[in-house]
Protein backbone atom coordinates (compact mmCIF):
# COMPACT_ATOMS: atom_id res chain seq x y z
CA UNK A 1 0.00 0.00 0.00
CA UNK A 2 1.32 3.10 -1.17
CA UNK A 3 1.22 5.75 1.35
CA UNK A 4 2.15 9.71 1.40
CA UNK A 5 5.62 9.38 2.47
CA UNK A 6 6.61 6.73 -0.05
CA UNK A 7 4.82 9.04 -2.80
CA UNK A 8 6.54 12.15 -1.77
CA UNK A 9 9.92 10.84 -1.57
CA UNK A 10 9.23 8.81 -5.10
CA UNK A 11 8.02 12.16 -6.58
CA UNK A 12 11.23 14.06 -5.39
CA UNK A 13 13.48 11.54 -6.82
CA UNK A 14 11.58 11.81 -9.77
CA UNK A 15 12.18 15.35 -10.02
CA UNK A 16 15.71 15.26 -9.14
CA UNK A 17 16.62 12.84 -11.50
CA UNK A 18 14.90 15.52 -14.28
CA UNK A 19 11.70 13.26 -14.64
CA UNK A 20 9.06 15.49 -13.00
CA UNK A 21 6.54 14.63 -15.78
CA UNK A 22 6.93 11.36 -13.73
CA UNK A 23 6.86 12.87 -10.63
CA UNK A 24 3.29 14.82 -10.56
CA UNK A 25 1.52 11.89 -10.67
CA UNK A 26 3.29 10.66 -7.33
CA UNK A 27 2.56 14.04 -5.58
CA UNK A 28 -1.26 14.05 -6.98
CA UNK A 29 -1.84 10.91 -5.07
CA UNK A 30 -0.06 11.92 -2.36
CA UNK A 31 -2.38 14.74 -1.48
CA UNK A 32 -5.28 12.60 -2.28
CA UNK A 33 -4.08 11.12 0.90
CA UNK A 34 -2.71 14.35 2.71
CA UNK A 35 -4.84 17.50 1.17
CA UNK A 36 -3.70 19.76 4.03
CA UNK A 37 -0.39 18.92 3.76
CA UNK A 38 1.42 22.39 2.94
CA UNK A 39 5.10 20.11 1.50
CA UNK A 40 2.88 17.72 -0.73
CA UNK A 41 1.90 21.09 -2.38
CA UNK A 42 5.30 22.96 -2.57
CA UNK A 43 6.76 19.48 -4.37
CA UNK A 44 3.80 19.56 -6.91
CA UNK A 45 4.64 23.10 -7.78
CA UNK A 46 8.24 22.59 -7.89
CA UNK A 47 7.74 19.64 -10.63
CA UNK A 48 4.84 21.85 -12.48
CA UNK A 49 7.54 24.56 -12.60
CA UNK A 50 10.21 22.47 -14.08
CA UNK A 51 7.98 21.24 -16.82
CA UNK A 52 6.90 24.75 -17.77
CA UNK A 53 3.60 24.13 -16.01
CA UNK A 54 3.94 28.17 -14.62
CA UNK A 55 0.17 28.61 -13.81
CA UNK A 56 -0.35 25.20 -12.17
CA UNK A 57 2.72 25.79 -10.45
CA UNK A 58 1.76 28.99 -9.27
CA UNK A 59 -1.78 27.36 -7.53
CA UNK A 60 0.23 24.63 -6.24
CA UNK A 61 2.52 27.07 -4.48
CA UNK A 62 -0.58 29.06 -3.38
CA UNK A 63 -2.06 26.45 -1.99
CA UNK A 64 1.27 25.46 0.02
CA UNK A 65 1.54 28.93 1.69
CA UNK A 66 -2.26 29.27 2.17
CA UNK A 67 -1.79 25.81 4.63
CA UNK A 68 1.67 27.36 5.84
CA UNK A 69 2.37 31.03 5.24
CA UNK A 70 5.60 30.89 6.32
CA UNK A 71 6.65 28.05 3.94
CA UNK A 72 9.20 30.50 2.59
CA UNK A 73 10.78 28.17 -0.33
CA UNK A 74 7.07 28.19 -1.92
CA UNK A 75 7.03 31.71 -1.77
CA UNK A 76 10.60 31.71 -3.17
CA UNK A 77 8.94 29.20 -5.84
CA UNK A 78 6.80 32.15 -6.92
CA UNK A 79 8.70 34.95 -7.12
CA UNK A 80 11.02 32.96 -9.67
CA UNK A 81 8.17 32.13 -11.88
CA UNK A 82 6.64 35.68 -11.40
CA UNK A 83 10.58 36.97 -12.83
CA UNK A 84 10.58 34.70 -15.32
CA UNK A 85 7.44 35.71 -16.63
CA UNK A 86 8.62 39.62 -16.40
CA UNK A 87 5.32 40.07 -13.77
CA UNK A 88 8.49 41.93 -11.43
CA UNK A 89 6.32 43.10 -8.46
CA UNK A 90 4.82 40.03 -7.80
CA UNK A 91 8.23 38.80 -7.77
CA UNK A 92 9.27 41.15 -5.88
CA UNK A 93 6.36 40.59 -3.30
CA UNK A 94 7.11 36.84 -3.26
CA UNK A 95 10.36 37.07 -2.51
CA UNK A 96 10.12 39.96 0.01
CA UNK A 97 7.45 37.18 1.87
CA UNK A 98 9.84 34.88 1.52
CA UNK A 99 12.31 37.00 3.48
CA UNK A 100 9.64 37.46 6.14
CA UNK A 101 9.77 33.89 6.80
CA UNK A 102 13.54 33.29 6.50
CA UNK A 103 16.14 36.42 6.06
CA UNK A 104 19.07 34.29 6.18
CA UNK A 105 18.48 32.68 3.06
CA UNK A 106 21.42 34.00 0.61
CA UNK A 107 19.55 32.59 -2.59
CA UNK A 108 16.20 34.86 -2.04
CA UNK A 109 18.25 37.56 -0.91
CA UNK A 110 20.10 37.54 -4.61
CA UNK A 111 17.23 36.42 -6.38
CA UNK A 112 15.70 39.91 -5.29
CA UNK A 113 19.10 41.71 -6.09
CA UNK A 114 18.74 40.29 -9.28
CA UNK A 115 15.30 41.44 -9.70
CA UNK A 116 16.20 44.59 -8.24
CA UNK A 117 19.15 45.07 -10.98
CA UNK A 118 16.54 44.42 -13.80
CA UNK A 119 14.64 46.85 -13.04
CA UNK A 120 17.91 49.34 -12.68
CA UNK A 121 17.67 50.02 -9.06
CA UNK A 122 21.33 49.31 -8.22
CA UNK A 123 21.29 50.63 -4.52
CA UNK A 124 18.91 48.16 -3.35
CA UNK A 125 20.37 45.57 -5.61
CA UNK A 126 23.85 45.99 -3.91
CA UNK A 127 22.14 45.72 -0.61
CA UNK A 128 20.43 42.36 -1.41
CA UNK A 129 23.66 41.01 -3.29
CA UNK A 130 25.46 42.44 0.39
CA UNK A 131 22.93 40.88 2.62
CA UNK A 132 23.27 37.25 0.54
CA UNK A 133 27.04 37.56 0.75
CA UNK A 134 27.23 39.00 4.60
CA UNK A 135 25.42 35.71 4.88
CA UNK A 136 27.55 33.13 2.92
CA UNK A 137 30.62 34.81 2.38
CA UNK A 138 31.80 32.30 -1.06
CA UNK A 139 28.42 32.87 -2.41
CA UNK A 140 29.87 33.43 -6.42
CA UNK A 141 26.62 34.44 -8.07
CA UNK A 142 26.34 37.07 -5.24
CA UNK A 143 30.22 38.25 -5.54
CA UNK A 144 29.72 38.74 -9.08
CA UNK A 145 26.02 40.47 -9.23
CA UNK A 146 27.70 42.70 -6.57
CA UNK A 147 30.68 43.13 -8.68
CA UNK A 148 28.44 44.34 -11.40
CA UNK A 149 26.55 46.32 -9.30
CA UNK A 150 29.32 48.02 -8.09
CA UNK A 151 30.40 49.00 -11.59
CA UNK A 152 27.01 50.34 -13.13
CA UNK A 153 27.05 52.20 -9.21
CA UNK A 154 30.63 53.39 -10.38
CA UNK A 155 32.37 52.23 -7.52
CA UNK A 156 35.77 50.64 -8.80
CA UNK A 157 36.97 49.82 -5.62
CA UNK A 158 34.73 47.54 -4.47
CA UNK A 159 34.24 46.62 -7.87
CA UNK A 160 37.98 45.20 -7.77
CA UNK A 161 37.89 44.13 -4.20
CA UNK A 162 34.79 41.82 -5.13
CA UNK A 163 37.05 40.59 -8.46
CA UNK A 164 39.62 39.71 -6.57
CA UNK A 165 37.24 37.70 -4.11
CA UNK A 166 35.81 36.14 -7.24
CA UNK A 167 39.21 35.21 -8.44
CA UNK A 168 40.21 33.54 -5.71
CA UNK A 169 37.55 31.09 -5.65
CA UNK A 170 38.06 30.42 -9.16
CA UNK A 171 41.39 29.58 -8.34
CA UNK A 172 40.59 27.45 -5.39
CA UNK A 173 38.79 25.29 -7.56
Amino acid sequence: MENAVFLNNSGIALTEANRPFEAIPMFKKALDLEPENPTLWLNLGIAQQRTGEYNEAIESFTQAVEIDEELAEAWFSMGLIYYETKEFVLAEECYISALSSNDEDPKTWNNLGVLYFAEENYEEARSCFERAVNIYPRYYDALINLRDTCRELRDWRAAAEFERVIIEIDSSK
